[in-house]
């Protein structure tokens, strides 16, 4: 069990760090906080929002209390639209890096590198006034899409604001990528997120254009009433881009079916037991019995990310003990988004069971 994190009170201002919104501090909702933590987590790892639906993932979170380091409370306070001060607790967790690392790995998730870029945020807003830069001094009015990228894990900068760029709003309303990219020489990276936000139909849309060292990488509109949730999809689109390009699997093992062997079954109630053990197994995704003689029992495990997965989490309990290496994975690269990285070298296909 993680111990809470005593002295200041942190930020989730890392990847293996999530804030996660509580309705108290009791064991049952501390539990629950933990796991939508950790889905947080691996949301920014891998730069993907969905992360916490892929195979897998799920069962992982029912046990995300044994990946939490420390942990701690904080009280926000803030001002309904009422005008009446309101009150939330915060529960700030802080994961264990190479736990979570492995985690991905077994489960197939793909990685965002670090170190990430920062790329440079261009958001011109018309509320009706004419258009105006967000500049670094104006950091409040684009709150919502900063924030959204510090939960889709990197950052966005903002330019100075000074006259030479606030003139850089035209060349941003009419979709002047190079015109921006110039503007942004100064800053780095080579990387601007342009966009322009303004009123319509009673209520609001916004352009974006993603642009990486002058590749446009990205389009998209987006509307709707609110105008910070608009805004933020600029964050969500920025993501998309950047991961599309950058974030890569570490290949443990391709999914597939394989025959596995388990010794040391002497009974039908120590079938049962690895039956069941297997099941909570997140790797494994369906079990077929092949057949059963002198060597041993032959199970067909469909894995979701091969015989190094499944050894991974084995090594992790204490029902299963790995005999040999003799089996390898099949032969050529794992294709994942385009790209090719090799499976791991052999791994264990005989297995004891304890």
């Amino acid at each position: 069990m993680a111990q809470r994190v005593e002295g200041d009170r942190v930020q989730a201002d890392d990847i293996y760090t999530a804030e996660v919104v509580v309705r108290g501090q009791g064991e049952a909702e501390r539990r629950s906080a933990f796991a939508r933590g950790l889905a947080q987590v691996l949301g920014k790892l891998s730069g993907d929002s969905a992360a916490a639906s892929r195979p897998g993932v799920g069962q992982e979170l029912r046990r995300a209390e044994e990946f939490v380091t420390g942990y701690d409370y904080r009280q926000d306070e803030g001002i309904s639209s009422s005008g009446a001060p309101t009150y939330k607790t915060v529960l700030v967790a802080r994961y264990d890096e190479d736990g979570v690392d492995a985690l991905a790995s077994t489960l197939g998730i793909p990685v965002w590198p670090a170190p990430r870029p920062k790329p440079v945020l261009w958001l011109a807003i018309d509320d009706g006034s004419g258009p105006r830069l967000v500049g670094l001094s104006k950091a409040n009015a684009a709150r919502s899409v900063l924030d959204r990228a510090l939960q889709r894990g990197y950052r966005l900068g903002l330019p100075g604001g000074s006259a030479a760029e606030q003139a850089v709003v035209g060349a941003i309303w009419r979709g002047d990528t190079a015109a921006v990219a110039r503007a942004s020489q100064r800053y780095s990276p080579p990387m601007q997120l342009i966009g322009k936000l303004y009123r319509r139909n009673g209520g609001w849309a916004a352009d974006w254009v993603f642009v990486d060292r002058g590749r446009v990488l990205a389009r998209w509109s987006e509307s709707g009433a609110d105008a910070r949730m608009v805004m933020a999809t600029g964050a969500d689109g920025a993501a998309d881009a950047l991961t599309k390009r950058y974030a890569k699997r570490t290949a443990v093992g391709p999914a597939g079916s394989y025959a596995v062997t388990f010794r040391g079954i002497d009974s039908s109630e120590d079938y049962m037991r690895l039956s069941g053990y297997l099941q909570k197994l997140a790797v494994v995704r369906a079990i077929r019995p092949l057949r059963a003689d002198a060597d041993g029992m032959v199970l067909e495990l469909e894995l979701l990310t091969g015989l190094p997965g499944l050894k991974r989490m084995a090594e992790d309990g204490d029902v299963l003990v790995a005999l040999d290496a003799e089996a390898p994975t099949p032969p050529g690269p794992v294709v994942d988004g385009g790209e090719e990285t090799e499976a791991e070298s052999p791994a264990p296909s005989v297995y004891l069971v304890r």
